[in-house]
């Protein structure tokens, strides 16, 4: 299989998205990332909002993000602009995200809070899915941003234990990545776990495997799978594209091992059809 053909979409209602989020300054990883989704997603009104700034403090080869060093640079009026910005897209259900911001005192977990109550304050019916870095193990920030009321807490672990010192930054890890997930599930136990996979990557079959066990182990309840895309020349390389059965594969075996969800496509991300996999996860 080659790489999947995306699908482009020239909608009024993208071209409307976009026009909003430029007009609150508003950054969204679906266009950082260069998400292959984004047409889709902008002509449905659904966006995945990055806080913190378009700067992460940390360098993953397979990430478009740019990366630097901010200097402890934060907009306290972030979380206003954000929750007047789902007013205005009348979402329902909203993926916040964020750069690393290892630069700062709270790694940032104090902008996640800050956003999800001004978003509730504005419409307390929204429900908020966050998806987070690895808060360097600290439980604390953990607590934070559990205490603001996100329905789904999510970390990507991205790739299996091997290639993790090949692809991530070394100031993440496999290891910390389970940690936070089940941290989140000890103090929060009705508060959904969530992470992602990218496949492609050169892992072998039984490392994936091994992967879902080490998720379900650390109280993971859904889990997407993707294929690697490289965003350059100059990034981690793809070593193989998957056939949609290969997918398939994957998605079934991971129900199978008793994940509440599981999407699993060339095209799928972390925050892929985000509200659906909730809502489908809390009626398993």
């Amino acid at each position: 299989m080659g790489r999947p053909k995306i699908r482009l979409s020239n909608s009024r209602e993208r071209d409307a998205t976009i026009e909003l989020l430029a007009a609150q300054k508003m950054v969204t990883v679906c266009q950082q990332a260069n998400c292959p989704n984004i047409h889709q997603c902008f002509s449905q009104k659904c966006a995945t909002f990055m806080l913190l700034g378009d700067t992460c403090t940390r360098h993953c080869r397979f990430c478009a993000v740019k990366t630097g060093n901010p200097m402890g640079a934060i907009d306290n009026q972030e979380p206003q602009r954000v929750a007047q910005s789902v007013a205005q897209m009348g979402l329902e259900y909203v993926v916040l995200t964020s750069v690393d911001r290892d630069d700062l005192l709270d790694l940032g977990a104090g902008q996640f809070s800050a956003t999800i109550h001004a978003i509730k304050q504005i419409n307390s019916e929204v429900l908020v899915e966050v998806l987070t870095p690895d808060f360097m193990g600290r439980n604390d920030l953990v607590a934070q941003i559990l205490a603001a009321g996100p329905i789904v807490f999510a970390h990507n672990i991205e790739t299996v234990k091997r290639l993790t010192s090949q692809v991530r930054d070394p100031r993440g890890s496999y290891q910390a990545s389970l940690n936070l997930l089940a941290e989140v599930h000890r103090q929060s136990a009705s508060t959904l776990t969530k992470t992602s996979l990218m496949l492609g990557m050169g892992e072998q079959e039984h490392e994936v495997q091994q992967t879902l066990d080490d998720l379900l182990q650390a109280s993971c309840q859904m889990v997407t799978f993707g294929q690697y895309l490289a965003p350059s020349s100059r990034h981690y390389p793809v070593h193989h594209y998957l056939e949609q059965e290969q997918f398939g594969y994957w998605e079934q075996q991971a129900l199978s091992m008793g994940f509440k969800f599981v999407a699993a496509g060339p095209l799928v991300r972390s925050s892929y059809r985000a509200g659906e996999l909730f809502v489908k996860g809390r009626l398993k």
